[in-house]
């Protein structure tokens, strides 16, 4: 029997999509360890051990290697830049990262732009060659330009739906956001079959993806 895999997994929307392809690639996850209170669960039958984690954490984890590997979104990818190898674009989990703001919205000389990802902001107006004031928050995003705070903001979009509750309009996407699967640079060489045969099961379950070198 090979090494057991130490795996970052984030809590919440994406574990439920991940812990389904998992199970459709023959890797069986029991129905209940997103609903326990333990944040390391050990899953000897596939020779897994889970760390729940804040999505967020998960390639810090990786990148310092108490995680072999993990599964995160593009987005968090981006904002960190962790020293971490990408394996596999999983497909799930998928949305945009996007600017947003009031439908009256007009260029001024003074521009501020609310986000949880304040370098993905601020490098894309920079490439955009625009001037701007880049306010970090970390929830109700979407308060900022309802209340004067900021004049527009960039965001994750999925539907779509609470952007029109609350007035905004989509004005820009960035980049489109699918979760990835992770692995810590000597964990793919140390641990190198363990890793590949779950990408090889991984990838027969995802249609139009491969590894990448």
């Amino acid at each position: 029997m090979g090494e057991i895999i130490k795996v970052a997994m984030p809590k919440g929307r994406i574990y439920k999509q991940a812990a389904e392809l998992f199970r459709e690639a023959g890797l069986f996850i029991p129905g209940d360890v997103d609903e326990s209170r333990k944040l390391v669960i050990p899953l000897p039958e596939i020779g897994m051990e889970f760390i729940m984690a804040k999505p967020v954490d998960v390639p810090t984890y990786v990148e310092y290697g108490v995680a072999d590997i993990g599964i995160v979104g593009k987005d968090v990818l981006m904002e960190e830049n962790r020293d971490v190898y990408e394996l596999l674009d999983l497909g799930i989990a998928r949305c945009r990262m996007s600017v947003i703001g009031l439908p009256e919205w007009k260029p001024g000389i003074h521009q501020r732009v609310a986000t949880k990802y304040p370098n993905v902001a601020s490098q894309y107006f920079r490439e955009q060659g625009q001037q701007v004031e880049v306010i970090k928050l970390n929830g109700s995003i979407e308060l900022a330009p309802l209340i004067g705070l900021a004049d527009r903001i960039v965001d994750m979009v999925e539907t779509g739906r609470t952007l029109k509750e609350n007035g905004l309009v989509e004005m820009e996407s960035i980049f489109e956001i699918t979760s990835r699967l992770v692995a810590n640079r000597v964990s793919y060489r140390m641990k190198n079959s363990e890793i590949q045969a779950v990408c090889d099961a991984l990838n027969r379950v995802i249609p139009g993806t491969g590894v990448k070198g």
